[in-house]
């Protein structure tokens, strides 16, 4: 007879099992991540500069207007202009002023209303003769590794392992909880150490999808460099991974439900997608929020990733981030473990 092979190995086996006939798992493991990073790619990569849509209430202000070529400029009285300005279809309304002036209606909280507020005063002050002391030229810089792309790549591959390893181990266990399958697994020769070691391992092995197949698209389709080592890339990569499935763990040890799993893990994971500077840099949130923000381990995970992948960092020049994910991989690991509870 065949020796029965060890409890840990048969347990992760099972969780590979589950994942391969999840179509839905493989979606979004697979495919959802070069969806994304296509999609978002071809909005910002290569585009021009950005023009803005603006309205100019008389036929004076929208000819000053028209010289500034990043401003989409319409004539319209100025009721319609207010209305359009309300509904968000334009930034900014130039209207005439008191004494022969200009007045700017716009949202000051909206960055892209304060640039148009910019660019259109300029242009009307040009047109009104004004002449620059100082001469100004422009050089665009767009090399790989400074454009948004190049930016966004790091970033998809930290959301991706984290959604991922929360949502999927989260999920796991307490569908198979609340089927009550946890109940009978207690009957066979293991115990809660390799019950829950097996979703680690698990995580590993999915880990090479969701790493290679988002920096290999970028690189591919929009050029995203690679400029450190592929072997600091791969031990980051399985750090991270250990901590989000720890969280995981920690997420699902207790839940019953589906929705009460559903609602812890978008309680731990919504903060990280956006503070942790996903798709704009964390250097946007208030300097008091900043510590906080650096203890995540999403963000010590992106930052990391991004000084590896396009400045050539070595693993090594992050100690802060590399002890931020062990934190988070020993303390919610040993607390799953001690909290977990199989029915």
């Amino acid at each position: 007879m065949n020796r029965p092979s060890h409890p840990l190995v048969q347990l992760t086996l099972t969780r590979v099992r589950e994942f391969a006939r999840e179509p839905e798992a493989v979606f979004w493991a697979v495919f959802f991540p070069i969806l994304l990073a296509a999609g978002l790619g071809i909005a910002f990569s290569g585009r021009p500069a950005t023009v803005l849509k603006v309205a100019a209430a008389s036929l004076e202000i929208a000819r000053a207007l028209r010289a500034e070529p990043s401003l989409d400029v319409t004539e319209m009285p100025l009721d319609a202009a207010r209305i359009a300005l309300r509904d968000g279809k334009i930034a900014l309304v130039a209207e005439p002023g008191d004494a022969g002036g200009v007045t700017y209606r716009f949202d000051d909280t909206n960055p892209e209303a304060r640039t148009a507020r910019m660019l259109a005063d300029a242009a009307v002050q040009r047109e009104a003769g004004r002449q620059d002391p100082v001469a100004a030229t422009d050089t665009m810089v767009r090399d790989p590794g400074s454009r948004y792309i190049d930016f966004l790549i790091p970033g998809l591959v930290g959301i991706g392992i984290m959604s991922n390893a929360v949502w999927g181990l989260g999920f796991s266990i307490v569908d198979t909880r609340r089927r009550k399958l946890t109940k009978r697994l207690i009957a066979t020769p293991m115990s809660r150490l390799h019950y829950l070691m097996s979703y680690l391992l698990w995580r590993k092995i999915v880990l090479v999808i969701e790493v290679a197949i988002p920096i290999g698209f970028g690189a591919i389709a929009f050029g995203v460099p690679i400029r450190g080592s592929v072997i600091d890339i791969i031990l980051l990569s399985l750090l991270g991974s250990l901590s989000f499935s720890a969280i995981g763990l920690l997420v699902a040890s207790r839940a019953r439900t589906i929705e009460a799993v559903s609602g812890l893990t978008n309680v731990v994971i919504m903060p990280m997608w956006i503070v942790s500077g996903v798709f704009f840099s964390a250097q946007r949130f208030p300097e008091l929020v900043q510590p906080l923000i650096r203890l995540l381990p999403l963000t010590a995970f992106i930052d990391a990733m991004r000084g590896i992948l396009l400045q050539g960092a070595s693993l090594a020049q992050f100690p802060r981030e590399i002890a931020t994910l062990a934190f988070w991989l020993i303390v919610p690991f040993a607390l799953a473990l001690r909290i977990f509870r199989w029915r």
